[in-house]
């Protein structure tokens, strides 16, 4: 099981009960946790097993169920009081040390019928090295996982108050300049800190805070800056500590329990023990910390990593009687990786720059329950300038996530096993100019890919996979999926005929239209200008009298029991993304609501004869044939539309739009025509917004479904020109969803 505060302990022991395994032993890295964990076990069996801990004076060996700490059993005195078969179970805690020799000698004596393992962090840098790979370890067998949006919906943890706030404007990510670190523990930061951390508060009598710095020497001078300030809470200093890796066992156990204490304590009273206010850390904190008291986390470091950062953010949510919540300050400076905040906090890995955006303005939707999520003007602002200058199709992104897939694995991850386990949207390698195809990110970085194939072979891949795979229309797919069936002699007849029956399942039809489309997309008649150049060889079809058979040449590929199978994944991979993101269709269209899609899939999924570049449809573009007319609008605003002599595409209400035509146009002309009357004429009229057009990596829209004419109307001549241009207003037929309008307008 992952994540910290979810209940592994008590999880683990039901799962001893239920299993009915009569000796246990439970290994834990510090003494108190095994104290901790016997407490926690004793309230689930009550009396039915004995139990007892080994190590700190303890010798209680021969109970049923036992607690140690891993650097007691290493020690010989105590490992060989035990036989190999000894226990049923053995349960690790914070299994990610598990490569550890020290581990390793307790895993090399026993054998148990079940290793248990449980993490909140069990993807490694250094997994890829042989030993080192916790799963491997384990045998690539994961019993549970559970991720921060799963468990705050099922209410396994205190709720949140997420507050990202600005730092200082001279912090940034070069920690280990002299003169960035006198910013970095500066008196004027200092005040900052603590004006923030007052002026948002806590739940509960007294504050009881972690705060996470980015280096040892950082946490030292600023919890000796702290110390010299008075608490407004309290009229007195307040008291911190730092606490690292150097720290005793016996001083780290202090420091918790000076942390938890109540000011009305007896031991407080008698003087036996001041209580803590804060305790500061690097690292430490970050796993094993049972403080469940805890009720304020401020974080001063850059978010590196969506882990950590959920390791981080972990420590505070652990439930307590008269814990309402946990309050997280986030101090935003500049740094380079802003973008995995909101990464972690919404658990959305795909990378997608346009959904990131959309989670930082979202906030309060994007965790499940009472917790919230804020961020201030100017913290917003630096996440969107580390979100536009972030590349996401970098090949080191890609074949990080690929490597923590293999690793977890134990193989070469299938196309779906990205998906399946919520790792990085594979359509990243899709996009990626110097790949195009997961086969061709594995021929040039997985040294145990062992396929070939043809040049023409590897054109064919890389067009299924940029064309087709993102599953955005059924009707190719299948039809591909017949072919297949075809090369095998599984199926004969015509492949229109046949796919007809196929899409019934789907409960789809192909008119007249939709066939002459589909047929020039796979016959390489559908791109316009060079684009035929690009994929010359895709040529899946051929004429067959009234129908049409597959091509000679495609069918020759297809012999070829490598390119069968690639492609056999890719065509299942593009129909499980259909069945999960494009199935559920707007009215008569191919179109979903809220779903993206780039100028060439509209034309595509609008059944015209021919793609059109971006720059001949310039906004609007109608075909008569289809009877259809996209309007497409760069929602991109600097400032607040108020005044609408600017003469900007903008939004009213969430219903309601003004759209401004191509300029040199007037009432009478044809297009303006078109859709002042789009409706008596049987035209349908489509709205694609997106929010970003200098993304150079996402280049897609919004689809916001069919809109007509209100009747108003309005020519005007347009700024700085002698040209005139008709502003027209337009009613949705469906209003915008409250939280893709909030994001276009105000995001």
């Amino acid at each position: 099981m992952t994540l910290s505060g979810t209940g592994k302990t008590y999880a683990s022991a039901f799962a001893m009960r239920e299993l009915g395994f009569k000796r246990v032993l439970f290994l834990v890295h510090r003494g108190q946790l095994a104290r901790q964990t016997k407490k926690s076990y004793e309230k689930v069996f009550s009396k039915s097993v004995s139990m007892g801990l080994v190590g700190a004076g303890y010798h209680d060996y021969d109970s049923d169920y036992i607690f140690a700490t891993v650097q007691t059993l290493n020690r010989d005195e105590h490992l060989f009081k035990y036989g190999p078969n000894e226990f049923d179970c053995i349960v690790l805690d914070e299994a990610h040390h598990v490569p550890a020799d020290t581990y390793q000698k307790i895993m090399k004596h026993f054998t148990p019928r079940l290793w248990l393992g449980m993490t909140a962090t069990p993807d490694k840098r250094d997994d890829n090295i042989e030993g080192r790979n916790v799963y491997a370890l384990f045998n690539y067998q994961i019993a549970y996982e559970i991720r921060l949006q799963k468990a705050m919906e099922d209410d396994l943890l205190c709720p949140f108050h997420y507050f990202g706030i600005t730092d200082l404007e001279m912090i940034g990510d070069e920690s280990d300049n002299p003169i960035e670190f006198s910013r970095l523990t500066s008196t004027e930061r200092v005040k900052h800190i603590l004006e923030q951390a007052k002026y948002y508060g806590f739940s509960g009598d007294r504050v009881k805070g972690l705060i996470f710095c980015r280096t040892i020497d950082e946490s030292r001078v600023l919890s000796e800056k702290i110390n010299t300030c008075i608490n407004p809470d309290t009229g007195r200093h307040y008291r911190t500590i730092a606490l690292n890796g150097d720290a005793s066992e016996e001083k780290r156990q202090e420091a918790f329990e000076r942390l938890a204490v109540n000011e009305d304590d007896m031991a407080v009273a008698a003087g036996k023990i001041e209580p803590l206010d804060y305790i500061l850390s690097v690292e430490i904190l970050n796993e094993g910390v049972d403080i469940i008291e805890i009720n304020q986390v401020i974080m001063l470091r850059p978010t590196q990593s969506p882990i950590v950062f959920i390791q981080q953010l972990g420590r505070g949510l652990r439930k307590a009687e008269g814990k309402e919540f946990t309050v997280i300050l986030d101090f935003i400076a500049n740094y380079n990786k802003n973008f995995n905040i909101p990464i972690a906090l919404s658990g959305d890995r795909t990378y997608n720059k346009d959904n990131i955006r959309r989670y930082v303005n979202e906030g309060d939707r994007v965790i499940p329950g009472a917790s919230t999520v804020h961020f201030d003007e100017i913290s917003r602002k630096r996440i969107y300038e580390s979100i536009d200058k972030a590349n996401f199709s970098d090949i080191k992104l890609i074949r990080d996530n690929y490597t923590n897939l293999k690793n977890k694995l134990g193989h070469i991850p299938a196309l779906k096993d990205f998906d399946d386990y919520g790792e990085m949207d594979v359509v990243r390698i899709f996009d990626n100019n110097s790949l195009g195809s997961y086969y061709k990110f594995l021929v040039k970085y997985e040294k145990d890919y062992q396929i070939r194939l043809s040049d023409d072979q590897d054109q064919v891949i890389e067009f299924v996979s940029k064309k087709l795979a993102s599953g955005k229309r059924i009707h190719e797919l299948e039809m591909l999926k017949r072919i297949l069936a075809y090369a095998h002699k599984f199926v004969t007849g015509g492949l229109f005929a046949g796919l007809a029956k196929s899409l019934q399942d789907y409960n789809k039809t192909v008119s007249l239209e939709q066939q002459q489309n589909i047929i020039n997309v796979m016959t390489n008649e559908f791109p316009a200008g060079s684009g035929k150049n690009t994929y010359s060889k895709c040529v899946f079809l051929e004429k067959d009298k009234e129908d049409y058979k597959p091509s000679k040449s495609f069918l020759e590929m297809l012999q070829d029991t490598d390119f069968y199978n690639v492609l056999q994944e890719l065509i299942d991979f593009g129909i499980s993304r259909y069945n999960r993101d494009y199935s559920n269709c707007y009215e008569n269209t191919n179109l979903v609501l809220y779903q993206k899609y780039t100028y060439e899939d509209v034309c595509r999924l609008l059944n015209w004869e021919n793609n059109e570049v971006p720059l001949n449809i310039g906004g609007y573009k109608y075909d008569k044939k289809t009877r259809t007319f996209p309007v497409f609008i760069n929602y991109d605003k600097e400032e607040d539309i108020s005044d609408t002599t600017k003469y900007e595409d903008h939004f009213i209400n969430n219903r309601t739009l003004i759209a401004i035509s191509k300029s040199g146009r007037s009432l009478d002309s044809e297009d303006v025509q078109n859709f002042l009357f789009c409706r008596e004429r049987g035209i349908s009229v489509e709205l694609f917004v997106r929010k970003n057009k200098d993304d150079k990596i996402s280049k897609e829209f919004y689809f916001l479904g069919h809109m007509k004419p209100s009747g108003m109307k309005k020519v005007f001549t347009m700024p700085n020109t002698d040209k005139t241009a008709v502003e027209i207003e337009w009613y949705l037929d469906q209003p915008v969803r409250d939280d893709i309008y909030e994001y276009i307008v105000n995001g």
